[in-house]
């Protein structure tokens, strides 16, 4: 049986580089771009980006927006304090949930937020996860906004001040339990500098879900199945990037979640497509890419299979190197943290 140890993607990280909040301007984070065929480093800051992209290549950002999904209420029943992170609408008022702390919950209870919003346990699941009915009046996305917290990943301690700083300035499609956070980068005037310079920008969807929150936990991380997330593709962003690769054009992921989307439709066709479905597609070490010729992503966790997904664009050595090098020059780590592209 093959086996991929989980411990050969780990690597020490000072918790002191581990991002809190997000720096002023969006576009000022460092930038370490990696050569992925020779392993080279080069140093400089985001807004240099537009300098290392040519004209005729394509950025493929994911254009999800995140729910206010961290809801904290009380079980009418006992006033005992239960949290809900909201990740997926089943349909009919139905959320997937992250529920803390899940054993003081049974089928029937009730959690009340507010006198606008409560929800109701109608199943049980493993790892804390439920599915609860909503129950409220008016628009849900209103009162979300107004009770909810952005579901901020648990290494960041820092509260956030303003809540569109955990979304990218594109987000557009509401459904993500957390942001893409290599679009974090990103301001409006730079995104017009890069289409002015003739670099195609193309929007695809992926809401990310529970994968996110999730750590490996299998030794062997051949055993470990991603949760799966619901992705869409149009027609005509599908069509430009069918023409774009009969012409040889690069073709640049904004994103880890970009890239599984990509990476998704064209195993699955051998082309881009049209088409709207749930991957729960898990790239590491010795996978073949067929829609990417480079990625623009943040600093990952160790163990982690974001991790595990760009060791499979560059090698992992030159991964962990670079990643070395970033401590070494006091990057900022993670969510709020700075940016790598490989190439």
């Amino acid at each position: 049986m093959k086996i991929m140890n989980l411990n050969d993607f780990d690597y020490n990280l000072p918790p002191e580089l581990i991002a809190q909040t997000p720096l002023s301007k969006r576009d000022s984070s460092k930038l370490l771009i990696l050569n992925k065929k020779t392993g080279e480093i080069k140093h400089t800051h985001f807004d240099a980006i537009i300098d290392e992209l040519n004209p005729g290549d394509v950025l493929v950002l994911n254009d999800t927006k995140v729910i206010p999904a961290r809801l904290i209420g009380t079980k009418t029943e006992t006033n005992a304090l239960i949290e809900l992170l909201l990740l997926k609408d089943i349909g009919d008022n139905i959320w997937e949930c992250l529920a803390r702390p899940a054993k003081r919950l049974k089928i029937g209870t009730i959690v009340k937020f507010s006198n606008e919003l409560q929800a109701e346990v109608v199943e049980k699941l493993d790892e804390g996860i439920v599915h609860v009915k909503l129950i409220y009046e008016g628009i849900l996305m209103e009162i979300l906004d107004k009770l909810g917290e952005m579901p901020l990943p648990p290494y960041i301690h820092e509260k956030l001040q303003d809540k569109n700083r955990y979304q990218t300035v594109y987000a557009k499609n509401i459904g993500s339990a957390a942001a893409p956070t290599a679009g974090l980068h990103f301001t409006k005037d730079l995104l017009a500098k890069i289409e002015a310079k003739g670099i195609e920008l193309l929007f695809v969807t992926l809401h990310v879900g529970l994968g996110t929150f999730r750590p490996v936990e299998v030794e062997n991380i051949l055993d470990h199945h991603m949760h799966s997330e619901f992705y869409h593709m149009s027609l005509e962003v599908a069509n430009k990037l069918n023409q774009a690769q009969k012409e040889k054009r690069k073709i640049y992921a904004v994103g880890t979640t970009s890239t599984r989307v990509l990476e998704t439709i064209i195993h699955k066709y051998g082309e881009f497509k049209a088409c709207s479905g749930n991957t729960d597609i898990f790239i590491y070490p010795g996978f073949e890419f067929k829609a990417i010729d480079g990625l623009i992503t943040n600093f990952h966790l160790p163990k982690s299979t974001l991790l595990m997904l760009v060791s499979a664009l560059a090698s992992k050595e030159f991964i962990l190197n670079a990643y070395n090098e970033a401590i070494k020059n006091n990057y900022r780590f993670f969510s709020f943290g700075d940016a790598m592209f490989i190439k």
